[in-house]
């Protein structure tokens, strides 16, 4: 007789059963375009309009079905795609990031600092490193965990839990970084496309969440350390199965590897205090008028200066351990990095026209100025709607789990309804980014769960989805309420979440 399944693993069913309904995301926003064509036809045949709150100027609902509509979705296609803000920022980030990934650096600093830290702090070592292993992307995901699991097994302690907080730093923590990488250039390119709705004078820069996002690294670590030791070793007991032990090559370690990283981090350092040298110099070029910072070409330069690092400390380790010998070894990794862009840069070309075509009919500033109109009417314009909205974008999570994607059909909503309330679009990036990343861990949708469930099978050959759920759910449900809390204590405290960044414009 076939065993009855419970209400939570029956409503699991169902959203993995939702979920593989939807198309792949370039289908989605190639449909959500032309949706957006035929809305603005219904709108603009009702005569739809609204006064843009900036310039106190009507704008009417525009046809893209008319002869002018058509002729910008032809003449627009590709400014429309080269255009799109994030594009240039991610490609650039991932021409540096790409290239300490591809000679090692990167895989060698995230062994090193998990295999090498003291006994008592391998929990914390292993949460702080997963969320730092963001600057590699995704490979973080599938590096980490393992890697945890065989530091625990080799301690004496339970694998899976190894695991499972390797997993949840590595992909709950997905967001939080002491690093500027690859993620902030990707997400604020993309909020300041949806602020230009409003006001295109507004940039969020690439450095606008850093502070809160620093602060999260140390707050999450404690956090996912507690719930590893309070919470899931408890539950796992002592470990009595029998460890499949990683493959040579999965340790193996390149020559030099040491001098390597060595090298790296002083030409790293020789690069960051010639870039301080030249901030403090007397009409430095990367200061404002008065000699600040915020704002500054330092800051609107983030995005090359971080790349040129990743460059230098990537090259400098590169060489060192002989996977670079000539200009060309740059370049060719450089471009390997580029091919694992390749669907990114798909998706971008239908995300583009949906924006931009949300953009030219005014539907935007429509849905911003009512919806906030709607808000203020109803008295739900405070911290209560911030963190109902994070819990929205959480539950949202279940059905698109990319988070560009997911970003990029929300962020031209959301972010110039929540101007229209005063709130700064770093602010609402911010409260996206905790809800999209927390919950990372738990869709059935998420890609690296077949694999994470893999590792599982590896130490526990029994190991199904409901040992996965159950591992990975206190630290999505614990990681989510304390970024709650944080954003609470950063909004009425007036801590800033970047340089110069407030809730409020």
């Amino acid at each position: 007789m076939k065993e009855k399944k419970g209400l939570f693993q029956r409503f699991l069913d169902l959203v993995e059963r939702v979920g593989n309904k939807l198309p792949d995301p370039f289908i989605l926003f190639i449909g959500l375009a032309v949706l957006m064509i035929i809305i603005s036809a219904i709108f603009n045949m009702f005569n739809a309009s609204v006064v843009h709150p900036g310039t106190g100027e009507e704008l009417v609902v525009k046809n893209l079905l008319s002869g002018e509509g058509v002729q910008f979705i032809l003449t627009s296609m590709l400014d429309n795609f080269t255009g799109f803000a994030p594009l240039g920022l991610v490609l650039a980030m991932m021409l540096g990031i790409g290239l300490a990934e591809k000679v090692g650096l990167l895989d060698y600093t995230i062994r090193k600092t998990i295999l090498n830290s003291p006994p008592f702090l391998v929990t914390y070592s292993v949460v702080f490193i997963g969320m730092l292993g963001n600057l590699a992307s995704d490979a973080a995901v599938v590096l980490i965990p393992p890697l945890a699991a065989m530091v625990f097994y080799k301690l004496g302690r339970h694998p899976l839990a190894g695991l499972s907080a390797g997993f949840a730093g590595a992909g709950a923590g997905f967001t939080a970084n002491i690093f500027i990488a690859g993620t902030d250039a990707l997400l604020s390119g993309i909020s300041t496309e949806a602020a230009a709705i409003l006001d295109d004078s507004i940039t969020v820069t690439p450095l606008d969440n850093w502070y809160f996002n620093i602060v999260s690294v140390f707050v999450l670590t404690i956090v996912g350390g507690l719930i590893t030791s309070k919470f899931i070793e408890p539950r796992l007991g002592k470990y009595k199965g029998d460890a499949v032990e990683l493959d040579e090559e999965d340790t193996e370690e390149l020559p030099n590897a040491g001098k390597g990283f060595r090298n790296a981090v002083i030409a790293g350092l020789l690069y960051i205090a010639a870039i301080v040298v030249v901030i403090f110099l007397p009409n430095s070029p990367l200061t404002n008028e008065d000699g600040g910072i915020v704002p500054s070409p330092f800051l609107d330069g983030i995005v090359p200066i971080i790349l040129i690092l990743f460059v230098i400390i990537g090259v400098a380790f590169g060489i060192t351990v002989g996977k670079i010998k000539s200009g060309k070894d740059v370049s060719d990794y450089m471009a390997e990095s580029m091919k694992d862009m390749a669907s990114y840069i798909v998706l971008v070309f239908a995300i583009a026209q949906f924006v931009a075509y949300f953009n030219w009919s005014n539907l935007g500033t429509w849905v911003a100025v009512n919806g906030a109109d709607f808000l203020k009417d109803i008295e739900f314009t405070g911290m209560g709607l911030i963190i109902g909205y994070i819990i929205f974008t959480a539950l949202m999570n279940f059905l698109i789990t990319s988070g560009s994607a997911k970003w990029a059909l929300e962020a031209p909503v959301f972010v110039p309804m929540f101007m229209q309330l005063g709130y700064n679009p770093a602010f609402t990036q911010v409260a996206y980014r905790v809800a999209d990343s927390s919950t990372n861990i738990i869709t059935p949708l998420f890609p690296y769960m077949v694999i994470i469930l893999a590792f599982m099978k590896r130490y526990d050959k029994n190991a199904s989805i409901g040992t996965y759920i159950s591992l990975m759910l206190p630290y999505s449900l614990g990681f989510l309420a304390v970024w709650i809390i944080l954003i609470l204590i950063f909004y009425f405290t007036g801590i800033p979440f970047g340089p110069g960044i407030y809730p409020h414009m």
